[in-house]
């Protein structure tokens, strides 16, 4: 990553204050509100909804379901300068909006932290999940920074980038618990494409270029700082190891699956394969030329598959 970004990068991190006024918590509804209920759970922290809800919930919505999206409290479109940043408050959030929409149940689909935030809703409120569908989303964080530094050494010994290698031998060197360490580490991850895939399909090409065009695309990419500063300091979020959580909702019955980019480059080989016993075999799926955003790198791909896990998942409910 060349200086000037990263410096820039962290001095917004760690020096520069967010403000905001409080509203109403930002959402927006697709379909009929008698159709199986979807609420999508966007990446972060402070990032927001915008690029599925441009992107993939109208589509959805067509193939029978009453999609909800919704920026968390203090992130995107729900400005907030009291958000707390905790789970309890981001539980309790997302819990209002059953109340807003009258939905008795719902699927999660938890998009990278939303995972995380999904796992520690159904937890809390498991009587109120017909299912969770984890979308490039870490089970375990601290596998997801060592596999960015894994990748990036290569990738900037081929380039021959001198400077780049100190920080990763550097970044070797930090407490692998610390916000600075998170934040190299993403960093590093935009600077060598991890989030992109090598080449996009055709269809993916023709989608993004339509997203783009959408005037508030722009806002998709604006990311509010204090908000991974909060859910560090509050929830230590960069540890986060939901194995034992998702075992634990195996005892309630709560079908959970699991939707990945194969060029997804936060994720090792070895951390799917991991995440793909977790879930299951039969609840998990690969994705081709696909990376981060599932969702819009391979969109038909991700629409068959989840229409049919959310699906199956009404046999497994009768057992509940």
């Amino acid at each position: 990553m060349n200086i000037p970004y990263l410096y820039c990068y962290l001095l917004l991190l760690f020096l520069v204050p967010y403000y905001s006024q409080a509203q109403e918590l930002y959402s927006a509804s697709f379909g009929d509100v008698n159709n199986p209920a979807i609420i999508f759970l966007h990446g972060g922290p402070g990032f927001n909804s915008i690029n599925f809800e441009i992107t993939t919930a109208p589509v959805l919505a067509e193939k029978g379901y009453f999609v909800i999206v919704y920026d968390r409290r203090g992130e995107g479109r729900s400005t907030d300068n009291s958000a707390q940043f905790t789970y309890q408050q981001t539980v309790e959030d997302l819990e209002s909006l059953y109340t807003k929409y009258s939905i008795q149940t719902a699927t999660l689909i938890g998009h990278s932290f939303g995972g995380i935030v999904a796992t520690k809703f159904a937890k809390t409120h498991p009587n109120l999940v017909s299912s969770i569908i984890f979308a490039a989303a870490p089970i375990r964080m601290q596998s997801v920074f060592k596999n960015i530094i894994e990748t990036a050494r290569p990738y900037y010994e081929k380039k021959k980038d001198s400077m780049n290698l100190k920080y990763i031998a550097m970044l070797e060197k930090m407490d692998t618990n610390s916000i600075e360490y998170s934040s190299y580490c993403f960093s590093h991850a935009m600077q060598i494409g991890a989030y992109s895939p090598k080449k996009l399909l055709p269809h993916a090409v023709e989608l993004y270029t339509t997203f783009r065009k959408d005037t508030r695309s722009k806002k998709a990419f604006e990311m509010n700082i204090t908000a991974p500063k909060g859910f560090w300091k509050n929830e230590q979020y960069t540890l986060e190891d939901l194995n034992e959580e998702v075992q634990n909702l195996k005892y309630y019955n709560i079908p959970m699956y699991g939707i990945y980019g194969i060029e997804d480059g936060l994720f090792s080989s070895l951390e799917l394969e991991y995440i793909e016993e977790l879930l299951g075999k039969h609840n998990f799926h690969r994705c081709e030329n696909a990376s981060h955003s599932v969702f819009m790198d391979t969109q038909m791909d991700f629409l068959i598959t989840i229409d049919a896990w959310i699906k199956k998942s009404k046999y497994q409910l009768r057992y509940r």
